[in-house]
């Protein structure tokens, strides 16, 4: 007797003991249906191929390949083109699959069916969880079929699409990154002869004021601010000599003129001594014996005291006619250098013009560099990076080429049919052993099922507890067990009273 759901291990032997015929009925039932169904389902037939997968022949490192995306990936995408509406509709039409079916079955239902009959998967299962970056070392393409011929034609149709579609992607996808790298090379070129045309016309139009010109300029400057120093101490001396000069000839004209009177000039020339002697005072004082206005100068005194020294202390002939007197060659020198003295000035003075315009260029120059550095900093930056963009390009293109042409000579990832389609000979569905066990096991669940049932409609009283539990009353005596056979043997000998008095009752339970 089973009681809330509980059933215990002596009520479980006195069910096997009384019915153990039930479980050996129905696993024997369930096996025999099983192998029954085997040979009632129809039946259908695995070809079976594998493609193994090659890596490149070459390096990566001396051949980079374009293609950067996964097999596993590349794989799905030639699955899904390969197993497409128009490609398995042209195989039900060339191989004439379901001729039974074409007339009252539509073509989608057909494609969908064979669609169905073919299972890609990788030669390794553990690879395709992971991660996509792994290489497969090949894949499985099976195909199940009611007729083994036809699944072994079918397999190897499906079997030649994958190498074909194979070799026609890797020259499609290599051709298309080379002819992308090619074009976006041409567009680099074109924007790096933009960059630069624009650097050499702003080269053009700073001239100068580059900022690897910026220390040539500093150098010109100090040159010329030299030169412009030079220049100016020269157009005063030139000043100086020409103002000494006009003394002199005024001096000379004066003492002329005195002669042409009948005068001497002494005094005259007295006067010119004591200048030009305070002026060599002065020159000394600022320059060394050697330079040109103190030697220049010491001349002059020489002179001035050799025309002292030589004129006459009487007085002149009396003579009341005019007399015509030439001008000495003092005269003329003192004259042709004025003359000189004032080219020299009108010379010096359009150098330092020239000198001041050549300092004002080179100031604007360097007052100009910072805006003008910015600006080549700019278009450098856009120069470097279009020429760095080129040449990574050209980088590019270059390997691109050579995987194209290592692609087309079967050098790079290829296909190879490691076992080809099978033809099957025994039957891949239903399986004996398969149905046999799922028939035995269920007929064992279903022998259990029967007992538990027989176990729990049971509810006769068979120990103490079942007694306790039906009455809900304390058991207060029990009547053992009589067994028929003890009772016939004590019977017959003469201690079957005292035996009967040992199986009286067990006692009183207070």
């Amino acid at each position: 007797m089973i009681r809330n759901g509980e059933i215990t291990m002596s009520e479980v032997k006195r069910i096997l003991k009384k019915y153990w015929w039930i479980l050996p009925l129905t696993v024997i039932s369930g096996s025999a249906l099983g192998l029954g169904a085997t040979l009632m389902l129809p039946k259908k037939f695995t070809s079976q191929s594998r493609v193994q997968i090659h890596e490149q022949s070459v390096s990566i490192e001396l051949v980079k390949p374009v293609l950067t995306e996964a097999t596993n990936v590349r794989l799905a995408a030639m699955q899904e083109q390969i197993l497409s509406r128009t490609q398995l509709q042209s195989i039900i039409e060339r191989l004439g699959l379901y001729p039974a079916d074409r007339a009252s079955v539509h073509m989608e239902d057909l494609v969908l069916r064979l669609r169905k009959a073919i299972d890609v998967t990788p030669a390794d299962s553990s690879l395709a969880g992971q991660n996509q970056g792994r290489q497969l070392p090949g894949f499985y393409i099976n195909v199940t079929f009611e007729n083994p011929e036809i699944a072994q034609r079918v397999c190897s149709e499906i079997t030649n699409k994958f190498m074909e579609q194979n070799v026609k992607y890797m020259n499609e996808k290599t051709q298309q990154a080379a002819d992308f790298l090619a074009q976006q090379a041409d567009e680099a070129k074109r924007n790096l002869d933009e960059q630069d045309a624009k650097l050499a016309e702003f080269k053009k139009k700073y001239m100068g004021s580059l900022p690897d010109q910026q220390d040539a300029n500093l150098r010109l400057l100090q040159t010329q601010d030299s030169q412009l120093e030079a220049n100016t101490q020269a157009i005063s001396r030139s000043q100086q000599d020409k103002a000494m000069n006009e003394s002199l000839l005024a001096s000379q004209l004066a003492t002329l003129k005195a002669t042409e009177r009948g005068d001497t000039p002494t005094e005259t020339l007295q006067e010119q001594l004591i200048k030009l002697q305070e002026q060599l005072s002065s020159l000394e004082s600022r320059y060394t014996p050697e330079h040109p206005d103190v030697i220049k100068t010491k001349n002059q005194i020489q002179q001035v005291q050799q025309r002292i020294a030589s004129s006459p202390n009487g007085a002149q002939s009396a003579s009341n006619a005019p007399q015509t007197i030439l001008e000495p060659p003092a005269v003329q020198q003192l004259r042709a250098k004025i003359k000189q003295d004032d080219m020299n000035i009108v010379d010096l003075s359009k150098r330092q013009s020239q000198i001041q315009a050549q300092i004002g260029v080179l100031q604007g120059r360097l007052q100009l560099s910072p805006a003008v550095e910015q600006q080549f900093k700019e278009l450098m930056r856009g120069y470097q990076s279009a020429s760095d963009s080129y040449n990574d390009l050209l980088k590019r293109h270059a390997q691109a080429t050579i995987a194209t042409s290592f692609t087309h000579e079967q050098q790079g990832e290829q296909f190879s049919l490691e076992d080809p389609p099978s033809l099957p000979m025994t039957p891949s569905y239903p399986k004996k052993p398969v149905f046999a066990g799922g028939g035995l096991a269920g007929g064992l669940a279903l022998g259990l099922a029967v007992l538990y049932l027989l176990a729990a409609l049971d509810s006769s009283m068979h120990s103490e507890r079942d007694v306790e539990a039906c009455l809900k009353l304390p058991v207060l005596a029990m009547v053992p067990t009589m067994d028929p056979a003890l009772l016939g043997r004590s019977t017959g000998n003469g201690n079957g009273g005292a035996r009967a008095s040992e199986m009286g009752l067990a006692g009183t339970r207070h």
